[in-house]
């Protein structure tokens, strides 16, 4: 039987971004990885090396689905943001993962090229639109851009700290609202 790298490597990514989503870095086993996607531990070492490896291709592959799905659009940042929230609800494991990073690992996922590369584009467009009027200059495009971000990533909770049932299309519109109110500063 004929082996198929690509096939395997993208068992292997779609286990650990399981694994990781649900057990963080320092939970997650190997040995689960292996078991869930039909491979090895030595073939898993042998494409990513060690455990940080391995998320940091879980990671990097979450960014770069993102990045083609939720493309930033500054024409109408609050459309973004709540297509950005349906991503989420969506994929909820790229919340997850990126949470254990900066509980785990201080953000060094963050650091990572594709990361860098995303942000990058993201804040250097929304820099343009603000020079060219078509967006508040009142935060700098880097905090504009970490404050959408951050309120597509809220969860509600009532004062007791239990979950506060939220229909979803009420949190979208909230949402947006919530950016067009930050642009009209």
């Amino acid at each position: 039987m004929k082996r198929d790298a690509q096939a395997t490597r993208q068992r292997i990514l779609e286990a650990a971004t399981a694994e990781f989503a649900r057990y963080g870095i320092a939970g997650a086993r190997i040995d689960r990885i292996a078991e869930t996607s039909g491979s090895n531990k030595a073939m898993i070492y042998a494409y990513y090396h060690s455990k940080d490896q391995l998320f940091d291709a879980v990671f990097d592959a979450l960014i770069v689905r993102n990045m083609d799905d939720v493309p930033v659009d500054v024409q109408d940042l609050a459309e973004y943001a709540a297509r950005l929230f349906d991503q989420f609800q969506k994929y909820p494991e790229v919340s997850r993962i990126g949470a254990w990073d900066g509980l785990e690992r201080g953000a060094v996922g963050m650091k990572i090229e594709a990361v860098i590369e995303a942000n990058r584009h993201k804040v250097a467009e929304i820099r343009k639109a603000q020079e060219a009027g078509v967006l508040s200059a009142t935060f700098p495009p880097n905090i504009l851009l970490d404050l959408v971000i951050a309120l597509t990533q809220t969860r509600p909770l009532l004062m007791d700290g239990s979950e506060q049932e939220t229909d979803d299309a009420q949190r979208r519109q909230a949402i947006k609202d919530a950016v067009n109110a930050l642009l009209r500063q």
